[in-house]
């Protein structure tokens, strides 16, 4: 079984994201959508919420799943049997950076890196602009699902 992992904060998933693993989900047997807690951000969404978003917003995808991970995304996939990690691209400053940490994964233990090109929809789109402008009150609704839209209004409202 051919099995790859979408990692990130996902805080919260976009339609960019969704994109990928959907994108994704199509070359795969099995896609596990890994969220991270990332140190070196302040999340909105607890992990627990932000997987729950996920889920539900991939149901219909019948091949992936959910997990989430704290660690090296290496060895999230050396205990989980993952062979590719897919990451969608954005823009060149994206892959300056994915491109080092590809080879690190690829020379440390052997894991792939596949990189998708977003999507040019969606090409802007990222968690950090949709949490500022939903912060100000500016409509985020075609960036991110109607579920995932609530949450931020009910989050934001609450701060």
């Amino acid at each position: 079984m051919k099995r790859a992992v979408c990692p990130g904060s996902f805080d919260p998933v976009t339609y960019g994201h969704l994109d990928i693993i959907k994108r994704a989900s199509l070359q795969f047997d099995e896609v596990v959508v890994a969220v991270l807690a990332n140190r070196t951000k302040a999340s909105l969404f607890s992990v627990e919420e932000r997987m729950e978003m996920i889920r539900l917003t991939t149901a219909d995808f019948k091949n992936v799943r959910v997990d989430s991970w704290q660690g090296l995304l290496v060895d999230y996939c050396k205990a989980n049997s993952v062979q590719a990690i897919v990451k969608g691209l954005r823009a060149v400053t994206d892959f300056d950076y994915e491109l080092q940490m590809a080879q690190v994964n690829l020379q440390g233990v052997g894991v792939e890196t596949m990189f998708m090109a977003t999507a040019p929809t969606h090409s802007f789109l990222s968690s950090s602009i949709v949490k500022e402008l939903a912060h100000y009150g500016g409509d985020v609704s075609s960036m991110v699902p109607g579920i995932v839209n609530e949450a931020l209004k009910a989050r934001v409202a609450g701060k």
